[in-house]
């Protein structure tokens, strides 16, 4: 799976931390660490040799030990303050106010997060003074309240929730689950929870959740991975869209294998397909940067769908246009 730019940045400002408390250590070490291959760490060292601070002279670029890294040994010699303690201004405080504020309220009260939320927001809002206290944050997950109201009362009390749920393609299901955390992505958010259904671990997008009753039976402990980015299986079906350079942004957003530039500018994105609905609809959104999809019949369904919508306008217009 190809990573996105955040999970990058993540890990190299991660490394810079690592080395200046650790000091210096073994490529494959760090590669352990960091879950990524040796090869990657190289890598992300080289990018960080040429980042630094404004100026961008060699003296304001982080630095390593270059005869260290001829014998597999990464040490740092300048982070350039990358450890350095921030200072937050007004303006800074009040905006992590703001974003700590949204996040209490999507937050369960599980393994004590809501009282260290509370314990930050109570030290911060005091150094920040009135302008902290005239910000009015309010935020609820996307979805109807009952269903909300549902999830959060599964969470705190450790319960099983019975929902109705509709898929992206509209298929009403009927589903079991042990809910275990609400997630805000982008501008969704998430019940991460076991579905009995599937017996695995399965994600839900709360505004899709047509219903949710909270059951008697008390939740079960289930080891899964906490991360809620949707990841197709292995065996669902690849395909290669060519997309315009001003289209990048797809291949960070959308869980992609692979990404190829392309000499012209334009780029190839692999990915893998658990609904083709999905992948319908993302093309002919996205269809002024499409300049070729394989297998090629994705683009005669993505013109088929197309050409019904705008035949569907046939009611309102007695000469609806066609596709060219």
């Amino acid at each position: 799976m190809a990573e996105r730019a955040d999970e990058r940045l993540v890990r190299l400002l991660g490394l810079v931390t690592y080395l200046q408390s650790a000091g210096p250590a073994r490529v494959e070490d760090l590669a352990r660490r960091f879950d990524v291959t040796g090869a990657q760490i190289l890598k992300d060292v080289d990018q960080l040799w040429v980042a630094g601070t404004p100026g961008y002279w060699p003296q304001d670029l982080i630095d390593f030990d270059a005869a260290s890294m001829e014998r597999g040994v990464v040490r740092l010699i300048d982070g350039r303050g990358i450890t350095r303690p921030l200072r937050l201004g007004t303006r800074e405080a009040v905006a992590l106010v703001a974003a700590l504020r949204a996040l209490r309220e999507t937050v369960a009260d599980e393994d004590g997060r809501e009282a260290v939320l509370d314990s930050v927001l109570a030290k911060l809002s005091t150094a920040t003074g009135e302008a902290a206290a005239a910000l009015d944050v309010r935020l609820s997950p996307p979805g109807r309240p009952d269903v909300v109201h549902a999830i959060r009362t599964a969470l705190s009390s450790g319960r099983r929730l019975h929902l109705t749920y509709a898929d992206a393609a509209d298929n009403l299901s009927e589903r079991d689950v042990d809910p275990i955390e609400l997630h805000t992505r982008d501008a969704s958010t998430y019940l991460l929870a076991w579905c009995y259904r599937a017996q695995a671990r399965r994600t839900f997008r709360t505004d899709r959740i047509v219903s949710a009753h909270v059951t008697d039976t008390p939740t079960v402990e289930h080891d899964v991975p906490r991360d809620v980015t949707f990841r197709p299986d292995d065996d669902a079906p690849v395909v290669t869209v060519r997309l315009a350079s001003s289209a990048r942004w797809i291949a960070e957003q959308v869980p992609v294998d692979a990404v190829r530039d392309l000499p012209d500018a334009t780029f190839e994105v692999d990915l893998r397909v658990a609904n083709r609905v999905w992948l319908l609809h993302l093309l002919t959104e996205q269809a002024r940067y499409v300049i070729d999809a394989r297998p090629p019949d994705l683009l005669t369904d993505v013109a088929r769908d197309a050409q019904a919508a705008l035949d569907a306008y046939a009611a309102f217009d007695p000469a609806p246009p066609t596709l060219g």
